[in-house]
């Protein structure tokens, strides 16, 4: 549901303007089992005139659950909140199934008036990027079945699911989530009140992650404008006050004229955070690599040819940095996609990143590897691992720094 959290606050500020009681019913999809197109979390809401909000499948069972959300809303007498299941059918797949053939859960509930402030605490939160969980009784006895508690990652939390043990069994939960950045469900109980075991679903909300880059160049601009689309609040840093300005930067939520490691030493990144070295430049790269490699970020990529490179690693070996600290480091930076221009460049490097990020390898899926990777193989992805010996951003830098190099 949080995914959803701009649109549907405004949806719930429009109702109650015109004085609706039940605005909205909102499908979440709860629990996945094989291949599906969209994770546990994603959120489809439908309001009393049809109006459809998000996606739970990528289209192969939309239509179903929207009719489930309409007659929900149309029958004010019948239950708030009910889990249904879909899967694979060889009879209707289109209408009712998944033709990947996984499986999928999704929760129907209407949005209940005595829901709203906890909700809405929650999706103002996500609005405005601030940290948030949302922890929905997802399985258990139908008067659990849809309640909800929030949790700040301050520990404030509102709301109760109805039993002081589940509460602090869910608040637990909940801290764990956030602090590990993901949507999961967990089975908990049973409690004192005789609910359980349960099932949670714990959705996050995080801060959008940091994207630094560094080096005002061409490529650095391409960066930037996809390292938005992919939902990075990205700053560009440079030294050069000439050629570090908004102007050039569109796309960057902040340009800043600092040396890169002096304006590295006042940020506190998360484990989320990409840090993209454009410069290549030894002045500017060392000390920058050498502070960066050493903090607990997803991703730290260095542009520059395979010359540059081992240069670039003696250096940095003569700066202190061990082989582990090295092995981190995405030099030549980028996946091999045979491309030249700045925006296929910034292509090659945020496909690396998204690789890296979720475990992916970078084949192409003709090959006949699984589409979908899960959590648990996200998390085991190698920070040394590479696709291809050679990059397409080294191409490129081969082209525009070393012209008269044989590559």
């Amino acid at each position: 549901m949080l995914e959803l959290g701009k649109e549907l606050l405004k949806r719930l500020d429009e109702a109650e303007g015109e004085g609706e009681g039940v605005p909205l019913a909102v499908a979440t999809v709860t629990a996945v089992r094989g291949s599906a197109p969209r994770p546990p979390g994603a959120t489809l809401a439908v309001d009393r005139d049809g109006t459809a909000l998000g996606s739970i499948s990528g289209g192969c069972v939309e239509g179903s659950v929207h009719a489930l959300c309409t007659e929900l809303l149309a029958d004010d007498a019948g239950f708030g909140a009910a889990v249904h299941s879909f899967g694979y059918s060889d009879d209707d797949a289109f209408a009712v199934g998944l033709t990947c053939g996984g499986e999928l859960d999704v929760l129907v509930q209407r949005i209940d008036a005595a829901q709203r402030p906890q909700l809405r605490a929650a999706l103002a939160d996500a609005a405005e990027g601030r940290a948030i969980a949302l922890v929905t009784v997802v399985e258990g006895p139908g008067q659990l079945l849809g309640q909800v508690l929030t949790v700040r990652d301050d520990g404030s939390h509102l709301g109760s699911l109805g039993d002081s043990g589940l509460d602090r069994e869910a608040l637990a939960q909940a801290r764990a989530a956030l602090e590990a950045g993901g949507t999961r469900t967990v089975k908990v109980g049973p409690h004192t009140s005789g609910a359980g075991p349960l099932t949670l679903l714990v959705e996050c909300a995080l801060p959008a992650p940091r994207m630094l880059v560094f080096g005002a160049i061409d490529h650095a601009a391409a960066l930037a404008q996809a390292g938005a689309f992919l939902g990075y609040r990205v700053t560009v840093c440079d030294a050069r006050p000439t050629f570090a300005t908004a102007r050039r930067f569109p796309y960057a939520d902040e340009v800043v004229v600092d040396w890169p490691h002096r304006y590295l030493d006042t940020q506190r990144l998360d484990r989320r955070a990409v840090v993209c070295v454009l410069t290549h430049d030894p002045k500017f790269d060392v000390p920058l690599l050498t502070r960066a490699l050493r903090l607990p970020v997803a991703y730290v990529g260095a542009m520059g040819s395979w010359r540059t490179h081992l240069q670039r690693t003696d250096l940095l070996r003569e700066a202190g940095l061990t082989e582990a600290e090295l092995g981190r480091l995405k030099s030549p930076i980028g996946l091999d996609l045979g491309g030249r221009t700045p925006q296929e460049t910034a292509l090659s490097i945020t496909a690396e990143i998204v690789a890296l990020t979720h475990g992916g390898s970078g084949t192409s899926l003709s090959t006949g590897i699984p589409i979908h990777h899960d959590d648990a193989r996200a998390g085991a992805a190698r920070p040394d691992r590479r696709t291809e010996p050679f990059g397409l951003a080294e191409a490129v830098d081969v082209c525009m720094l070393e012209p008269n190099r044989l590559v």
